[in-house]
């Protein structure tokens, strides 16, 4: 149980939150009064009051809604609570959807301070059901038995494609694809073969949103510019090899030229990550290979199956 110190908006993107005491909060948008609302995962930001305390011991004062957040809230350690939890807060039902974010640029607090704790300690949430939240309230975590859906994202590497050049077909042909079968397609990109930016976005899919699963397309060749499986390799925490061992001996069957691909099957933490050719159809014929076993596999990094012998 948690206890709300803040609610902050602001009407500009760039300004500064202040606390405004009480807020409407719309289901799949956010803060009626925040400029950061929309149709996004990052509707309602979240930081706990125990870690303002502990910066402000640093020796800099800031008020509430400086980092950037809409509540403030005591008694969470928000940033161990995993993707996909649920808060209750009066009619209000959030479901958090990132964990940290990226500092492109050190803020005004960060210079003053040396650190800003938002990146780190701060987390995101949407709007599941709409109500207000005031000062003073209660916040509770609430359980719930409904299984959240498996969550993807699929990254076409092309330079090409990066530059508006060619129509990313493979990366919708693999969207469509899980989409099929159940899956929450949560991002689609289109990145160029430069390994130091794939490496980021895998880190950042794997870390802050917490998918369960990244497909690429392309960037698997002899190229030079062919990174693809060294980005992924690179930010593995283990190795999976047998998903794209199973692909290949596949892919044998309709070109001796499958020998030549070089996908890796990786995890990152509970991220299941799956290098796959650039072409639609070698793309098809890949999923096809590993879909049927997947929610098992899925299942196991999200602690939902115990032993290999359950269904």
């Amino acid at each position: 149980m948690g206890k709300v110190l803040a609610v902050c908006a602001s009407k500009e993107r760039g300004v500064a939150k202040k606390n405004i005491e009480s807020m409407y909060f719309l289901e799949n948008w956010g803060g009626k009064e925040d400029a950061h609302a929309g149709h996004w995962h990052r509707q309602v930001s979240l930081l706990g009051a125990e870690k303002i305390e502990e910066f402000c011991q640093k020796g800099v004062n800031v008020p509430y809604g400086t980092f950037g957040e809409n509540l403030v809230v005591e008694g969470f350690d928000f940033r161990k609570l995993p993707v996909g939890t649920w808060l209750r807060c009066n009619e209000v039902l959030l479901e958090i959807t990132q964990i940290g974010k990226e500092c492109h640029t050190h803020c005004a607090i960060y210079q003053a301070a040396g650190d800003c704790i938002m990146p780190r300690e701060g987390v995101f949430a949407k709007v599941l059901q709409s109500g207000t939240i005031s000062v003073g309230d209660e916040m509770a975590i609430e359980k719930t038995e409904k299984r959240r859906p498996w969550q993807a994202a699929v990254i076409t590497l092309s330079d090409k494609g990066a530059r508006g050049e060619r129509e990313d077909i493979s990366g919708r042909a693999v969207a469509d694809c899980l989409e099929s079968e159940g899956y929450e397609v949560v991002e689609k990109l289109i990145l160029p073969d430069e390994r130091s930016l794939l490496q980021k976005t895998l880190v950042r899919l794997a870390d802050q949103r917490q998918l369960d699963l990244i497909l690429t397309t392309g960037g698997t060749g002899f190229g030079l510019r062919d990174v693809t499986p060294e980005a992924t390799l690179a930010v593995a925490t283990r190795n999976v090899p047998g998903i794209a061992e199973a692909m290949r001996a596949e892919s044998m069957k309709f070109t001796k030229k499958a020998m030549l691909s070089r996908g890796a099957s990786v995890i990152r933490n509970k991220t299941l990550i799956i290098n796959m050719p650039g072409s639609p159809k070698a793309c098809r014929e890949c999923m096809n290979v590993f879909m049927e076993v997947l929610p098992h596999g899925l299942g196991l990094l999200r602690d939902e199956v115990r032993e290999c012998g359950e269904s």
